[in-house]
């Protein structure tokens, strides 16, 4: 297959083409920054890989939950250029590309990643019959409301994610360490993506350009003043 993979939902850019069995990959900073550097680096890569966009199969990329601003940058540019090049594309949840990256360590991941405002982003996913199942849909939660799925109670597990690393989070998850479970710091990159976005295609679910959205699990992007005064007393 020929893929090219797009991940801008955290402060971290990242990028890969896929071309047979070869994989190239390109890791940068995010979060501003991303919409000067992702086409230069698609390009680069591709130019690495001897390919042109039309050469390709689809493009994937990470549709949230995950930063609004990054989620718009790697939809919209996913959609300038499977429009322009006459591509379908796959939109893959970035939770689950954690959950990817996770596997080998188990096949039960709970996935938190730091959603700021003293919130996480949660899902949790087994791994099955070669495919990953959604447990627990991927949701915004404030850390005293994450549990691990009742069926895992006795099953080892890994907690995936940044969340845990997050001081500000970290002594508000504590009890998950508790459970017979690994924490692996990790967060959404594009050659995971890469091998979620070949199964999804095998899948049939690429979609028109057109029809891709990101995936949003939060309303609000910032505190009030009164909001972040209360939540300085809480946890303080």
């Amino acid at each position: 297959m020929k893929l090219l993979a797009l991940e801008t939902s955290t402060d971290r850019l990242s990028v890969a083409v896929q071309h047979g069995e070869a994989t190239w990959a390109f890791e940068g900073a995010g979060g501003a920054q991303s919409s000067a550097t992702l086409i230069p680096a698609v390009m680069n890569l591709l130019q690495q890989a001897h390919l042109s966009l039309s050469d390709l199969n689809a493009i994937a990329f990470g549709r949230g939950p995950g930063a609004f601003t990054g989620l718009r940058t790697a939809c919209a540019v996913a959609q300038g250029l499977a429009l322009g090049a006459d591509l379908p594309v796959l939109p893959i949840d970035t939770l689950l590309c954690v959950a990817e990256a996770a596997r080998p360590q188990a096949e039960r991941v709970l996935v938190l990643m730091d959603a700021r405002m003293q919130q996480v982003y949660a899902a949790a996913y087994e791994w099955q019959d070669a495919q990953w199942h959604c447990v627990q849909t991927p949701q915004l939660l404030n850390p005293s409301d994450v549990r691990l799925p009742s069926t895992w109670q006795a099953h080892e597990c890994v907690i995936a994610g940044n969340a845990m690393a997050a001081p500000e989070l970290h002594h508000r998850l504590q009890d998950l360490q508790t459970t017979p479970s690994v924490c692996v710091e990790l967060w959404p990159q594009a050659l995971p993506l890469l091998r979620l976005a070949q199964m999804a295609w095998l899948r049939g679910e690429a979609v028109d350009a057109d029809q891709a959205l990101p995936l949003y699990v939060r309303d609000q992007v910032a505190l009030t003043t009164a909001e972040r005064l209360a939540l300085k007393a809480a946890v303080a």
